[in-house]
């Protein structure tokens, strides 16, 4: 399993209008999404614009080529586009960050517990 972080930005001026567009993201979009295997994926937004976004998935690239073979991505795209600083799709403008620390992943290393619970058994 991958961690994905990334990040983008989007026109300050159409803040309010992506936000929307995102609490009601189209059902097939949805579907895509998983069915590609796209996992806990969230997106935060700062009040400049800066759109942070993460997700987990088995193979990023192979999850983002298999996104570009649905017939739901390019609409989505096409629409997203006019919310971006950058031209072009949304999805190919991501700048991935490399992750540098895991507490979950350094917890395991030091060979510790990972949750509470663990720690009362």
């Amino acid at each position: 399993m991958t961690r994905v972080c990334f990040v983008s930005r989007v026109r300050p001026d159409r803040l309010d209008e992506y936000r929307s567009r995102h609490a009601a993201v189209w059902p097939e979009m949805l579907e895509a999404l998983r069915d590609t295997g796209w996992r806990d994926y969230s997106l935060f937004l700062s009040g400049d614009g800066l759109l942070v976004g993460y997700l987990e998935t088995d193979d990023y690239a192979a999850a983002q080529e298999a996104m570009t073979r649905t017939a739901v991505n390019p609409r989505w795209q096409a629409e997203m586009s006019e919310f971006f600083v950058d031209d072009g799709n949304p999805d190919e403008g991501f700048r991935v960050l490399d992750e540098v620390f895991h507490l979950e992943d350094q917890l395991r290393a030091a060979g510790l517990a990972t949750h509470p619970q663990e720690l009362r058994a």
